[in-house]
């Protein structure tokens, strides 16, 4: 076996998986970057408005007609 064969393969090997972990990392940042945009974009809408409250009587709304 030649021992030169070996020591490329593994060198290419060591390089990949610093090549994959890099990428990762980058991918991770860039993640968090866009859900911080998302966060502060969220923050910047106005609140909507308040429904109106109405103040029903207790007997009214609470029976359905399921006899139709």
């Amino acid at each position: 076996m030649d021992i030169s064969a070996v020591a490329s393969t593994v060198s290419a090997l060591a390089s990949s998986q610093t090549g994959d972990a890099v990428g990762t990392l980058v991918l991770r940042k860039a993640l968090d970057a866009q859900a911080q945009n998302a966060a502060q974009l969220l923050e910047a809408l106005p609140q909507p408005p308040q429904a109106p409250q109405y103040n029903n009587p207790p007997n009214i709304g609470g029976g359905i007609d399921i006899f139709a």
